[in-house]
């Protein structure tokens, strides 16, 4: 696994999203209570950046249409996206983030 710094633990308020670049990827880093995820920042459904949509329940909302996605799986959980987006391992190590781009968690190829 190739873990890169992608921002302070700080940086995301509980509930939220933010919008990272690593690499070559548009990440969305959010936290549900105290627990921190990394999915691909575009829709499946739309192609706009998820990180702008809410987070609640272990979910994202994209903000365009109301598709819904797990952040653990990536799975849509609402209409009308169909196909997930990707989701990638995070290690919080201290006060910072790290993801790994090169291993997704469930098997979906980034965009």
């Amino acid at each position: 696994m190739a873990f890169e710094r992608a921002c302070a633990l700080d940086e995301v308020a509980t509930d939220q999203a933010l919008a990272v670049t690593l690499g070559r990827y548009d990440i969305a880093i959010a936290r549900d209570g105290d627990e921190v995820f990394a999915v691909e920042d575009t829709c499946s459904h739309a192609e706009v950046a998820l990180s702008e949509g809410e987070v609640a329940d272990c979910q994202i909302e994209c903000w365009l249409h109301g598709s819904m996605f797990d952040l653990r799986t990536g799975k849509p959980t609402n209409l009308p996206a169909t196909e997930p987006v990707a989701t990638f391992p995070v290690d919080v190590r201290g006060t910072d983030v790290y993801v790994d781009t090169e291993t997704t968690l469930n098997g979906v190829t980034p965009a």
